[in-house]
């Protein structure tokens, strides 16, 4: 993964469950010009809970959004995605392409920090119930939390990228307040 100051991001959409293959496909057919793009796919690890039992599940972050760093999207680039399996557009589309800016830009940059898999953040609940962030990719976000499920251990979050509004859960983790009752028990 390229991560330069000067490079650009795009947001490409294809189909569900094939950014993987997409990836594989695109830098493939791309690898004569390798060093002037990187495709970013960021996931998240997810706790499922199943007939008693917690697994961890490493699904899409935004399912079938693909970011893509370069300098800039040029024609040759463009027929070469367009024209492989699975692309659907560019957002917010193929007729006005644009470079990923302010809060989008932001919200990319938040969640790459925290690298390929998003893992859990760990979290307090306050006196009012209300979720408090110590740390972790929901750090920061709190604001765009809509949903708690405190027994699935998940928040909903809701964010828009390129004008277009993305759901998504990210998993937590409570932990102990400092000097009061365990916060798992509240």
């Amino acid at each position: 993964m390229i991560l330069c100051s000067h490079m650009n991001y795009y947001i490409i959409q294809v189909k569900s469950l094939k950014e993987d293959e997409y990836i594989q496909r695109i830098e493939k057919r791309l690898e004569f010009r390798s060093k002037s793009q990187a495709f970013i796919f960021p996931k998240r690890e997810l706790k499922i809970k199943k007939n008693g039992k917690t697994t961890k599940q490493t699904l899409p972050l935004f399912s079938s959004y693909i970011f893509i760093q370069t300098e800039e999207v040029d024609r040759q680039l463009y027929n070469i995605m367009k024209t492989t399996p699975y692309f659907y557009r560019f957002l917010p589309n193929n007729q006005s392409i644009q470079k990923l800016e302010g809060k989008d830009l932001s919200l990319i940059q938040h969640f790459l920090q925290f690298g390929k898999t998003i893992e859990s953040s760990r979290v307090i609940f306050d006196e009012n119930e209300r979720i408090i962030v110590k740390e972790g990719p929901m750090k920061g976000l709190e604001g765009l939390i809509t949903k708690v499920d405190r027994r699935k251990k998940r928040a909903r979050i809701q964010v828009e990228l390129a004008q277009t509004p993305i759901i998504f859960d990210l998993s937590f983790d409570v932990i102990e307040k400092g000097g009061e009752n365990n916060a798992t028990n509240l």
